[in-house]
Formats: structure tokens, sequence, C-alpha cells
């Protein structure tokens, strides 16, 4: 065993390495595969892997229009990736576009209204309220999708949706 070192040199190693992944993994950048049809045609039923900013935590620099991935909190650890519509402060429309009421909501200080994209197919804040910006975990910044043999057309980068170019 003269390669491997000293045994202790070999576990601080790994160690450290762990540690690193860790912090880059938690504070960093992170992926995971997304399902359902919530957030179609923004994102893929199933197949599709999304990059999560998590400098975004808590809502940091998350503007409307950004896809956030968030704790669901009606579900015990769960998570989930919606639109950004409302920040503190802003008028949304409570009901989806066309229901028989058209009341207004202020989203209070500290949380956001998210929806998806495919409203008849999400369950998001006209379900259970604002979402408090602390369950924001990040801002969805890219998609993978495994498709092809050029490694470099796998990534897609994700912007925001609503804004309008002048």
């Amino acid at each position: 065993m003269p390669f491997l070192g000293h045994p202790f040199r070999l576990l601080l190693a790994v160690g450290k390495t762990l540690a690193l992944a860790h912090v880059c993994w938690k504070y960093g950048y992170s992926a995971g595969p997304g399902s359902g049809p919530s957030m179609i045609p923004t994102f893929l039923v199933a197949g599709e892997w999304m990059v999560v900013d998590k400098g975004y935590r808590r809502g940091r620099g998350v503007r409307v229009g950004d896809c956030i991935d968030y704790k669901i909190p009606v579900e015990h650890n769960e998570e989930g990736v919606k639109r950004v519509i409302g920040m503190p402060g802003d008028y949304v429309l409570v009901n989806s576009p066309g229901a028989r009421n058209d009341d207004m909501l202020q989203v209070p200080k500290g949380h956001c209204y998210i929806v998806g994209d495919n409203l008849p197919w999400s369950r998001d804040s006209r379900d259970y309220g604002p979402l408090p910006l602390a369950l924001v975990n990040g801002k969805v910044v890219a998609k993978i999708n495994f498709q092809g043999w050029n490694p470099m057309s796998w990534f897609t980068r994700v912007d925001n949706g609503l804004t309008v170019d002048k």
C-alpha cells in the first residue's frame, strides 16, 4: 500500500473533497430531474434536468418572470419549479384568467406569487397563496436534455420568460 501514501492523508483528502462538493452543491449550483406537466412548454414532462443557481436562495435577486426552484409549502420535503409573476408589493390576479372571479391581491412583504406555465395542470400560489421567499432554493438558469451526440447541444439557457425585447 505504499502508492496510497499514509492512510490518514488519504482519509483527509477524501474528507476535504466531500466537504468541497457539499459546499458547491448546497451554495453554488445543483442539478436534478424535473417531472410533471405544470411547466409545459418551458420544460418537458420528463427527461429534462434543471440547473439551479443557489445564489438566488431566499429570493435574493429574483425578479418577475424568473423560474425558481422552491420547497412546496403543502408537501413535506418536496420541491417544485414555477414562474414568479409577483414580488412584494405587486398586485396579481388571484385566479386564472377568464375565471368568474377576477379579484386582485397585493403580494405581502417577504413573499412572491408563483404560477406554472401550464395553468390548468399547475398547483401553485392560486391554491396555497403567496410563497414565502424563505422557501426559494434558487433560480433555474439552464436545462439539460441528453439528446443527440453533441454535448454542447444538451444545455439550454433558461431566460426570464416575461421580458419584452425593445
